[in-house]
């Protein structure tokens, strides 16, 4: 027999059945998703995994405010129906003439005011922890392009900038990198080091964000902003230009390595060689510094 919905009777209870085992293992599935670093998961419905504390002070606060905003909606929710029951019309077939009650009004505004202090405060402190920079070991330039990052490190030796463009889908799958969010030339930084990142923009508005990081800052053309962060763990980290900058905005990744302190050195070995700011195509950043020395 079919119902008005047009279902069977063991339909719906098929149907209900399926509706239950996917709300039981949505917790499940959150855990799954919170072991990922560094990319999104599929099925996520967390944050990723955090890496700095930046990041692990934003996670803890949203989860501290989803259990508030649970126990809120539960509290209204008993409320509403505990007025429907109790103040029906079958029950109170003589309304009540009471236009006001102090006590009560007095705590519907005092109450929610408790409670944004006591979400702001902690929320002050994360927000201090971010705009207040500590001394940087490494300092990096993000410039934004349409549509593509390019980096700037400044060392020792002088100088030197690459850009970093996404991989296509055939590179992406031979390297066994993530679609849409491997770079071809990453930027690199050692782990345990506090390194500030310059943003800005060559063009039109940008935002350099990293959710494993906790970053998110604007990039502007003309303004140089700033943020910090420093990587407690090795890896690979991904993120995204996250300003509707265009028509490839979607296609404007960004690729954070964090190496140890030898192969970062490595690295910065080999890169002033391959990246090295060239005026005339031949000079490397260590030649521009002798000459600017012998001036």
């Amino acid at each position: 027999m079919r119902t008005g919905l047009g279902w069977s009777g063991s339909s719906v209870r098929g149907r209900l059945a399926a509706a239950l085992g996917g709300a039981l293992a949505l917790p499940a599935l959150g855990g799954a998703a919170l072991a990922q670093v560094g990319q999104p998961a599929d099925w996520q419905i967390s944050m990723q995994t955090p890496v700095t504390q930046t990041a692990q002070n934003m996670y803890e606060f949203h989860t501290a405010l989803v259990w508030v905003i649970t126990l809120i909606t539960l509290f209204v929710g008993g409320l509403l129906l505990w007025c429907i029951f109790r103040f029906n019309e079958a029950k109170n077939p003589v309304p009540s003439r009471t236009s006001h009650n102090t006590l009560i009004e007095v705590a519907w505004t005092v109450i929610p005011i408790l409670i944004l202090v006591g979400i702001a405060i902690p929320s002050f402190r994360i927000m201090r922890d971010q705009l207040v920079m500590p001394e940087p070991e490494l300092i990096v330039k993000a410039t934004g392009h349409s549509w593509y990052w390019s980096y700037e490190y400044e060392t020792e030796n002088g100088s030197f900038e690459f850009i970093s463009t996404m991989l296509e889908d055939d590179e992406a799958a031979q390297r066994g990198a993530p679609r849409l969010l491997a770079v071809d030339e990453p930027m690199v930084v050692p782990v345990g080091t506090t390194v500030l990142v310059q943003v800005t923009a060559s063009d039109v508005l940008h935002a350099f964000a990293l959710p494993s990081f906790g970053l998110k800052i604007d990039a502007v053309p003309g303004r140089l902003n700033e943020t910090w962060f420093r990587a407690e763990r090795e890896g690979v980290y991904y993120g995204q230009c996250s300003e509707l900058c265009g028509a490839r905005h979607a296609f404007m990744p960004i690729e954070i390595r964090v190496v140890s302190q030898d192969e970062f050195a490595a690295w910065l070995v080999d890169a002033e060689t391959r990246f090295a700011n060239r005026d005339d195509g031949v000079r490397l950043a260590r030649n521009v510094v002798e000459e600017e020395a012998v001036r």
